[in-house]
């Protein structure tokens, strides 16, 4: 096959659940918002147990979600995501595209600059130009900035038929800078920049954002490494036992639709905690929402350009602009929540976060795959299509 399908083509490739996703999603939203208007109590039932400052329910749903999206992940591969092949040196077995693709170096330097550079600066000014008079929100939309996208990434990526071990490598990648710069990044936008640019302070009353490493570290590990580690086990014993064909086409087809059921549970249980607050509060949400939007839009399609501009092929240029776009709002939420408290206006903002990021990415989505007409190589054909069957 050469040059790039057809939307149509790969929109009959994929499963009733997917096709419809974006219906699901609205229903699932729906669901979430009546459950949490209508059953007294639950949101504060929901959100009682929580792991690393996010409710249990939630915990479990991204978790859900994460491992059939690391189960497909060929591990194997990933040393060779990392150096170049000419196109016809294939090994056995292998899709000539994933031979000709370019080493993952090319992506490696755009990703961290998009994610540690770009993004947070991009958060910090749409919240002092939308939210000027609101340094609650202003500030939890910043710390929204800040905790860059581990989890449902990938699951973004996969929809968009982006290169599941070069997103694999990125989020690994992104994960050690979290750890690292999180804190750090923190009190530069959040007490140094302020008053290098001689803008309001933050507010004499808010606390300094100080976040141990070890509770970001533990995040990490609980909202990354439990998936990766299950995904990683289940393809190597499933292989060992009968064969990476019986694998990826018997046992993956059956745990692949997990992802969209953890997907959906998640979106449920986040929109009945916060249903009371998005139907009191509207307006601050839509406050809030709008430089989200902007945000979201400027990252993803900037990364795609970028991607495109430094010669990637379309399923590079899809992960590059997911990993940059989406952010870890597990994260966001738990430092929230832990610094500022449960009914603060910055975990109120951290909560919109994945309310607006979910819908927008997931339209995005379609709107990378529209975008593969643009990616004219053979290199821009979507790899393992069939696989979204």
């Amino acid at each position: 096959m050469s040059g790039t399908a057809p939307a149509s083509g790969v929109a009959g490739r994929l499963s009733f659940l997917d096709r419809y996703l974006a219906v699901w999603i609205a229903a699932a939203m729906a669901v979430g918002l009546g459950l949490g208007r209508l059953v007294p109590g639950l949101g504060d039932a929901l959100a009682e147990v929580t792991v690393t400052g996010v409710s249990l329910p939630i915990a479990l749903g991204l978790l859900v979600m994460m491992y059939p999206v690391l189960a497909k992940v060929r591990y194997d591969q990933l040393g060779t995501v990392t150096r170049p092949r000419a196109p016809h040196h294939v090994r056995a077995g292998e899709s000539p595209i994933r031979a000709g693709k370019p080493p993952i170096r090319r992506l490696l330097l755009p990703s961290l600059v998009l994610n540690w550079i770009v993004g947070p600066a991009v958060m910090f000014a749409l919240a002092w130009l939308f939210l000027p008079d609101l340094p609650e929100y202003r500030t939890g939309l910043i710390i929204v900035g800040l905790a860059r996208c581990i989890a449902m990434v990938l699951v973004w990526n996969d929809l968009a038929c982006g290169d599941r071990e070069a997103a694999a490598v990125l989020v690994a990648l992104n994960s050690v800078f979290q750890v690292l710069a999180f804190s750090a990044l923190g009190w530069f936008y959040l007490s140094v920049l302020p008053g290098l640019l001689g803008l309001e302070q933050v507010g004499h009353d808010v606390p300094v954002l100080d976040v141990p490493v070890w509770e970001i570290a533990r995040s990490v590990l609980i909202f990354l490494g439990i998936p990766l580690a299950a995904g990683y086990l289940t393809r190597r014993l499933g292989e060992r036992a009968k064969g990476r064909t019986w694998y990826e086409s018997t046992l993956l087809p059956k745990i692949g639709p997990f992802a969209l059921y953890g997907l959906l549970f998640t979106i449920v249980v986040l929109f009945a905690l916060q249903g009371d607050a998005i139907t009191s509060r509207p307006l601050d949400v839509a406050r809030i929402a709008v430089p989200l939007l902007v945000y979201f839009a400027v990252m993803w399609a900037g990364s795609m350009a970028l991607g495109r501009a430094v010669g990637l092929d379309h399923p590079r240029a899809t992960t590059l602009a997911f990993t940059a776009a989406g952010n870890n709002f597990e994260l966001a939420i738990a430092v929230a929540i832990t610094t500022f408290g449960a009914s603060s206006g910055q975990a109120l903002a951290g909560v919109v976060g994945p309310l607006i990021e979910v819908p927008v990415l997931i339209g995005l989505v379609h709107v990378a795959l529209w975008a593969r007409r643009f990616y004219t190589s053979p290199l821009a054909v979507p790899q393992e299509e069939s696989t979204h069957a």
